[in-house]
């Protein structure tokens, strides 16, 4: 496992039959072997200016211990985070169904973009860094065009419910 640069400040047993709380790095390690080679799907959940909520499946990806995501800029998802950064992201992941609530916010370091677009190649996706964005042949067909903006979550609490042993449900809070 690599070492998480988000580390939860306190676990809450959620589990109503008796099972120990989850670790969260076992969420983090599924993250880093899974992402971006298996098929996963995350939904992002973000909230209109009106109120109504709105939520997508996005390619995503771990790396170095946060979620990365992307989306066109024209997309209901980013006018929405423009607004209101405010957002849940959940997936089916190996034994462990997994939702995380935060931030997402833009990212244009050129460090940080090509860190994300190695681990985006890996799973087959020929993304290129072109300026402060994400460019490539292909996406989505709800991404919209390229160029596509890259987001990172910033977690503040996850939920943890585990589909296989040793199983469990757990809430990880973190520091924000």
């Amino acid at each position: 496992m690599t070492e998480t640069k988000t580390a939860p400040i306190s676990t809450t047993n959620l589990d109503r039959y008796g099972s120990a709380p989850l670790p969260w790095s076992r969420a983090c390690d599924v993250l880093e072997t899974d992402t971006p080679t298996a098929d996963l799907t995350f939904f992002v959940s973000t909230v209109r200016p009106d109120g109504r909520p709105h939520s997508a499946g996005v390619g995503a990806v771990w790396v170095d211990g946060a979620l990365y995501f992307k989306s066109g800029p024209g997309t209901r998802r980013a006018r929405n985070l423009a607004v209101n950064p405010a957002c849940t992201v959940s997936t089916r992941l190996r034994g462990l169904d997994l939702v995380m609530e935060g931030e997402a916010h833009r990212v244009t370091d050129p460090a940080t973009l090509e860190r994300v677009v190695a681990v985006y190649r890996t799973g087959g996706w020929p993304v290129e860094v072109e300026g402060d964005a994400l460019t490539a042949p292909f996406s989505a067909p709800s991404a919209g065009p390229a160029p596509w903006h890259l987001y990172r979550l910033t977690l503040h609490t996850a939920f943890g419910v585990a589909g296989a042993e040793p199983h469990g449900a757990s809430r990880w809070d973190f520091a924000h």
